[in-house]
């Protein structure tokens, strides 16, 4: 076991890492900082504090992330249009690195020389919290008890609690694991490890229901500025409010809500209930204004390098030299991105219905079926024929 001076643990308050605490003040006999990241997630942060405390550490930091986690995290990724595996919009995979880099922070600001995670030896989060730190500062010592300690079941770590006088809650335990943020809550485990089996209706809390959505249709207009939203309805917003305004608008027309079997990185399939209203929206909007603004083959390109970027974005690379490279290239293609989208928002659906650039590449008169002076139809004869002469040559070989 390592010899380390203090340990900085990203903590929850939960029954996972309020053992840990515990466990690492025993293990280690030395001082541990609990630290918080509030990145949306609803919580009694006085609460958590005070549990900290009580259960053995020297200091209980909580740190909110909300703004940054939304500006330099969320939006560089919907830049990109990221999104994995055809679906998941990154909500987990997002906040990792960021409650990460604060961590380290703070292990520096406290003469910390180890940072230590509540994540289990069969998750992704492991891989993106130790990836993270390693792409900071590689000379912390990474303390991941979950995969030395022999509390390896549910019923050991609540006897741990209850030896060690830790308050262990008496609610009806959930059916299911889940983690919040602003961007999103994700459901696993319990009754979804069985892929048949549908979420039960109790179960989000994010969205309504679809078919509780009001009946009539809410429209919605998004302006962007360099591939970034500004302003909801013609009214300028920061960055925060204005993505808790679509979380809000989303939740209320249902939309937002998936149900998935994704790859995790540590190369077990996994099935997940998502609901991400404001990133739904928001995605949307922004796919669909870059089809006036942006030129068709850095369409291409750009869109051939989004789900690699998703990719690493997953599997913990947040912190690496190609996901930087990468943002480069996708913030470059944001230059054009500018204009606004209105969109209809009804009863679990997300729809385009107008957008408008003073920098579209759409003009009507190219594109119209009446008559044009811009166009010489004559010339798409030239057109196919050289298109089409390999497909002929190699017809005549055929013969």
């Amino acid at each position: 076991m390592a010899v380390v001076k203090k340990i900085v643990l990203a903590y929850s308050g939960g029954l996972d890492t309020s053992v840990i605490l515990k466990w690492l003040s025993e293990e280690y006999q030395c001082p541990i900082i609990a630290y918080a990241a509030d990145v949306g997630q609803e919580e009694d942060w006085d609460a958590v504090r005070a549990k900290g405390l009580a259960t053995g550490a020297e200091k209980v930091i909580i740190s909110d992330l909300k703004k940054e986690f939304v500006e330099d995290y969320i939006f560089p990724a919907f830049r990109a249009n990221a999104i994995y595996e055809g679906s998941y919009l990154l909500g987990t995979s997002l906040a990792r690195p960021i409650i990460a880099r604060e961590q380290v922070r703070i292990a520096h600001a406290e003469g910390a020389d180890a940072v230590s995670h509540g994540a289990t030896g069969k998750g992704n989060d492991q891989v993106r919290f130790e990836l993270a730190y390693l792409g900071i500062d590689p000379s912390l010592t990474i303390i991941a008890p979950w995969r030395i300690w022999d509390l390896d079941s549910r019923t050991k770590l609540v006897e741990y609690a209850k030896e060690h006088q830790i308050p262990v809650p008496v609610t009806k335990e959930k059916p299911y694991s889940s983690d919040e943020n602003l961007l999103h809550i994700s459901f696993e485990g319990g009754i979804l490890e069985d892929p048949w089996n549908e979420p039960e209706a109790t179960m989000f809390k994010l969205t309504v229901a679809p078919e509780a959505a009001p009946d009539v249709a809410t429209y919605l207009e998004i302006e962007f500025a360099g591939g970034n939203p500004v302003a909801l309805d013609g009214v300028k917003m920061e960055p925060l409010p204005l993505f808790m305004k679509l979380n809000a608008l989303g939740g209320a027309n249902g939309i937002g809500r998936l149900d998935l079997v994704e790859n995790r990185f540590v190369g077990m399939k996994s099935h997940g209930v998502y609901e991400t209203p404001g990133g739904t929206i928001l995605r949307t909007a922004h796919r669909d204004l870059e089809t006036i603004t942006l030129d068709r083959e850095v369409m291409r390109i750009r869109d051939s390098l989004s789900s690699r970027y998703a990719e690493l974005i997953y599997n913990g690379f947040w912190f690496s030299p190609e996901r930087e490279l990468l943002q480069t290239t996708m913030d470059a293609s944001q230059k054009t991105v500018n204009g606004t989208v209105r969109l209809k928002l009804y009863k679990g659906n997300c729809t385009s219905v107008g957008r408008k650039s003073e920098q579209s590449l759409y003009q009507e008169s190219f594109a119209t079926f009446e008559a044009d002076q811009v166009y010489n139809q004559a010339d798409a004869g030239g057109f196919i024929r050289l298109n089409g002469l390999r497909l002929r040559m190699a017809a005549l070989q055929k013969k």
